[in-house]
This record gives structure tokens, sequence and C-alpha cells, in this order.
């Protein structure tokens, strides 16, 4: 599954690895927010480089040339821990429900993936209520639970538990047509 890497954290999306030829109720991407686009992150390197670099030779010039490696080292320490951040935004969660089955697949930075399945009707979404900092979703069934959604600001969390809910209640409570279709008189 090829995913979008300017797609926000959670988005609703139709995927054809559904699990079943049931139609999707719902259907989530779930991915960390990134914050610095590739295109800043090459500003902010180039000028932490320039700055380095002007606070180097101005070192090397007054004698204190031992200081110019310790400002490369800084300039690679940041590199590096940028890289890593971004290794880790690789990172992403799908949620799909049919009639038969909730599908939750986490893919790690690695891209090792892991497929938890769950029967709707036994299904429990647990969020705080009211939510604090760390308010984590949970997907609970038969003395099995899962965290949803770690890397989701607590907002994002509940307005994914809240649709999740929804159309599950939906699912479990389905609408019917009593009518069929008699004019009422």
């Amino acid at each position: 599954m090829d995913v979008p890497p300017d797609a926000p954290p959670h988005t609703q999306i139709r995927s054809p690895a559904t699990p079943s030829d049931d139609p999707v109720l719902f259907d989530a991407l779930l991915m960390p927010h990134r914050s610095l686009p590739p295109l800043g992150f090459a500003i902010l390197m180039a000028a932490i480089s320039l700055v380095s670099f002007g606070a180097g030779l101005t070192f090397y010039l007054i004698g204190a040339w031992p200081i110019v490696g310790f400002l490369g080292l800084d300039v690679l320490l940041v590199y590096v821990a940028f890289r890593v951040s971004f290794r880790r935004l690789r990172a992403f969660e799908t949620l799909r429900l049919t009639k038969q089955v909730l599908v939750f697949e986490r893919v790690s930075p690695a891209g090792v993936r892991r497929r938890w399945t769950f029967q709707p009707y036994w299904l429990r979404i647990e969020f705080d209520d009211p939510p604090v900092h760390g308010s984590q979703l949970r997907l609970r069934s038969h003395g099995r639970a899962i965290t949803v959604g770690a890397f989701l600001a607590v907002p994002e969390r509940q307005n994914l538990a809240d649709s999740l809910r929804a159309a599950l209640h939906k699912l479990k409570n389905p609408l019917y047509d009593h009518d069929h279709g008699h004019e009422p008189g």
C-alpha cells in the first residue's frame, strides 16, 4: 500500500487491501505529523551550517582552532537527529471496518507489518471522557487490547474514536425501511 507523503495524520481513504468482498464501512490511514517538510529541513541545515562555519572561522582566526571540530560535530549531530526523526515518520497505521471484521494494521518505520483482526460486534472502543493529555485510544475485544494512533494528538485520537464508534454503532444498529414504499394514508 502506497502512503501519500503529504496525507494528513487522520485521513479517510479507500483501500483495495480489504480482507473480504464486503463494502468498507470505515477506512482510516493514520500517519505521524510531519512539521518540517524536506525544503524546510534543507534551509534549516544550510542556516545551521552557515552559522557554524562563521563561528568556526572566527575561532580559527583568533587561534582557537580546536573549536572548529566541535562546531562541525554539532552540525553532524543535528543532521543525524533529524534523519532519525524523519525515518520514524515512515510508520503508519490503518483501520478498515467491514460488516464482518475490523482490521487494524501497524507498519513500523522499517516496513514490518503487524495485523490484528476484531469481530466488530464484540469490539469496544476505549478512550477517556473527557480526554486528558495522556489519553490512549484502545481497541478491546475478548481480553485483547491494542493501542491505536499513539503518535496522534489527543484531539485527533478523540476524533478517530468518535468516528469509529459512530461507524460501529451504524453497523450494529442498521436502519431498516419498514414502510416498503407504501404511501401513508
